[in-house]
Order: C-alpha cells, then structure tokens, then sequence
C-alpha cells in the first residue's frame, strides 16, 4: 500500500479504541490536569499575597487579570505555530514556558515583578490547552471520538483539588513562594511528554513527512494488534480521507465561516456564563446571608458536582450526537441559573441553595466537556490548532468582561436580575448552536472539513 495522507487517516480511523489511545488521553489529562492546578493555585495565593503585601482590592484584580491576559495573547499565537510547525513541538515549549514562569513568581520581589512573570505563566498556559485537545484528537478514531475526547476535561477536577490540598497544606507553613515552585513541576513532565507522545500523523502527512508519519502509525497498529484484530483496508475506504493545505484565511472563507462564527460566539458566551456564575458565587453567596465559611463550602461542593457530567456527557456523544447534547446542557444550564438566582435573590433555605447550585455546575461542566472535543473536529489538519485556539482568545476576552460586568451590574440589577443576564448568555449560545452547528457524530475528521456544509 502506497503511503498517503489519505491512507495515514484512514489506518488511524479504523483502529478499535484500545489501550493505547487512553494512554494518549492520560499522557494529555494530566498536562490538562497542571493547567487547571496552576488557573486553581493563583486564587489560593492572592489570599496569603494579600496579607503579606497589603494589596489593594484593584492591585488583586490586576494580579488575577495579568495572567488572563497571558492566556489570551498565548491562545491567540500558539494555534498558528502549532499548524506551522508540529503540535508536539509548542505543546513543549507552551509546558516549558508557563512552569518556568511559575518558579520566576515564587521569586518575585514586588508588585510589578509578580504580574509580569503572571503574565508568561498565563501565556504558556493559554497556549497549551488548544494544542492538547487538537492533538489527542487527531489520533482517536472517529467511532470513539467523543469518549475519549470527551474524558479530557474530567482531568481538570484533579488539577484544582490539587491545587486546594497543595495550598491548604504548603501555603500555612512554608509561604506563598512554595506554592508557585509547585506550579513549576510540570518542567518535569515534559520529558514525559518528550519520550510518550508522538507527533500527530495527519499533521506529519500533511506536511510531507510521510515516512515519520508512516512509522507512528505503524507503532500504533502494533499495539493495537496485540489485544484486537486489524480490518483490512480498501482502496474506497482510502478514497474518504482527503485533505490539503490550506491557509488561516479558510477560517472566513465561504464554507468555514459559519463554523467560525459560531464557535467564536460560543466560546465568548459559555466562557463569560462560566465566569459571571462562579467568580463572584462566593461574594454573592455572603451578600444574600450565608457565613463565609459556608460559602466556600457550598462553592466547593459545586466544584465537586462539576465532575460527572463529563464523564455522562463523554460516554452520550458517540450515541446521540455532540450538537443535540451540547444544546441541551446549554438550555438546562439556562433554566438553572434562572432557579439559582431565584434562590439567591429571596433567600431560600440552605437545602434548596445547595442543591440549586450543584444543577448549574452539572449543566456547566456538560457544556464544557463537550465544547473542547467539538471545536477541533470542525476544522482540517492544517488550520486545527488556529480554528481551536482562536475561539479559546474569545473565551478568554469573556473571562475578563464577567466579574466586571457582573460587579457593575450587581447594584443596579440585584443577584436576580444578574444570574438572568448570565443565563441569557447561556440561552444566546444554545440558540447559535442549534442554528449554525453541524453534527459529526461517527464521522472521519476528514470528512467533516470537506464534505459537510452548514
């Protein structure tokens, strides 16, 4: 069999999923699992920063946004690079560069030194999270895409539980600075990543490296034949895998604009419902009655319900579509930051509070889970990486409007009337999706960017 991309895609496409490719997806969890440890240890550290360097409540913010900010520029970049110059390769330096900064912070001797090493911090990681969920995509089959694509982010819960016990336990009594060194253990990993995650096949096809691309196949196939046997492939079977370059300008052109516009209104409006709903939960909790220590309880009890539907939503996929599911937990989301708010707004008991809240992060997390398996699948091999990590910049601007926008609001509107504007933006993308979005289920990547049309 002559070596193609077509024949590339179409080798990797009918492998059964095996134990190799949740070893891909543990290898890419857990660089998963960092980000979320170092987006979870900034919000412990700014509570013992405040203390030690008396900040003010402006110069907090500006600590917390420097590294949003990071994120932006460095989703924005690291898309481009990764088309252009291999996943593997920026997933590396993305890795190297956010833990580095995370020991600089450890050793930031004033205000202004610890928001220009946030800002790097936030720069790797903003650029990492793009490149991980394109590139474990690229290697599972289109039959159980969604499983294992869709199990990526149920490794972000362990990145923040991390975070908590690491802060609850080094924080007290070794300092502020010892936190940040742990945040620069993902160093390590790289040679993890370095020696365990190959470079993606399509993307080597595509780029002309044939023999390379040929030989990850091969070393795949051979793990896979030892627990499943190998269907032998037909030159139709070969002829649906096509793809070809193409430029960052495909992203606008007439077929793909519509996706675009989609997923970068997607992305803007479920990042700033995410932020507007749990940035201020702890402050709005206080203000409609409840101690502060029962709010971080209640607020962590939401983050342990963010857990399970990742898993329910990652294992619905592959039977009822990403597009039906994503907006249904869209919808369901809006209606339960409605009832939330209600709670909040008229005070109703503790009971009803809790068990409110734990809805909303349910629907929350499916609408997350599914997003980041979904993107990538919309574009072609050689614009992925920029298609995903340009709708992430757009999340990002989301993330920094939402505190202010539901800090601005709060006097005018009341806890009410902000969770209704929250839920509107939920309401908004469900309606965007339902129109503009296209299903994939079962479908070859390559099959996807060129054959189907919105």
């Amino acid at each position: 069999m002559v070596t193609s991309q077509a024949s590339i895609a179409a080798r990797l496409d009918r492998l059964p999923v095996s134990r190799v490719h949740y070893r891909l997806l543990t290898i890419n969890g857990f660089a998963w699992a960092f980000d979320a440890f170092d987006v979870g240890l900034i919000t412990f550290v700014v509570a013992a920063l405040n203390k030690a360097w008396n900040l003010t409540t402006a110069q907090t913010g500006i600590v917390l946004s420097s590294g949003m900010f990071g994120m932006l520029i460095g989703a924005f970049l690291s898309g481009p690079l990764a088309d252009r110059y291999g996943r593997k390769a920026i997933f590396q330096w993305t890795m190297l560069i956010f833990s580095i900064s995370s020991l600089l912070c450890a050793t930031a001797w004033n205000f202004n030194s610890l928001i220009v090493f946030r800002f790097f911090t936030g720069l790797g990681l903003g650029g990492e999270t793009p490149v991980v969920t394109s590139l474990l995509s690229e290697f599972v089959p289109s039959s159980g895409r969604g499983k294992v694509q869709g199990l990526l982010n149920s490794f972000w819960a362990i990145g923040w539980l991390a975070a908590a016990a690491i802060s609850y336990y080094i924080i007290p009594w070794l300092g502020w600075q010892w936190a940040f060194v742990a945040g620069a253990l993902p160093a390590f990993y790289v040679w993890i990543v370095r020696r365990s995650m190959p470079e993606s096949p399509r993307w080597l096809a595509l780029n002309g490296r044939m023999e390379e691309a040929d030989n990850v196949v091969k070393s795949i196939e051979k793990q896979v034949s030892k627990t499943h046997s190998l269907t032998e492939l037909k030159g139709e079977d070969i002829s649906n895998y096509e793809d070809k370059k193409v430029s960052t300008a495909t992203l606008f052109s007439r077929q793909y604009l519509s996706r675009t516009v989609m997923l970068w209104m997607l992305w803007f409006l479920a990042m700033f419902g995410y932020y507007g709903l749990f940035a201020w939960l702890p402050s709005l909790l206080v203000k409609s009655g409840h101690t502060m220590v029962k709010s971080f309880l209640f607020v962590l009890i939401m983050q342990l319900a963010y857990v399970p539907n990742q898993i329910i939503s990652a294992y619905l996929m592959d039977r009822f579509g990403r597009k039906p599911l994503l907006v249904f937990n869209l919808f369901m989301a809006t209606l339960a930051t409605l009832a939330f708010g209600y709670a909040l707004g008229h005070t109703l008991t503790t009971v009803h509070v809790v068990m409110l809240g734990i809805v909303v992060s349910f629907f929350v997390s499916g609408v997350w889970g599914i997003i980041y398996m979904y993107t990538p699948e919309l574009y072609p091999t050689g614009i992925r990486v920029t298609g995903t990590s340009w709708a992430a910049t757009l999340s990002r601007v989301g993330s920094m409007l939402a505190p202010l926008i539901v800090g601005f609001s709060l006097s005018s509107l009341g806890i009410g009337g902000v969770f209704s504007v929250v839920a509107c933006t939920f309401a908004l993308a469900g309606i965007i999706v339902a129109i503009l979005g296209i299903e994939t289920k079962g479908l070859a990547l390559e099959r996807i960017s060129t054959t189907i049309t919105n």
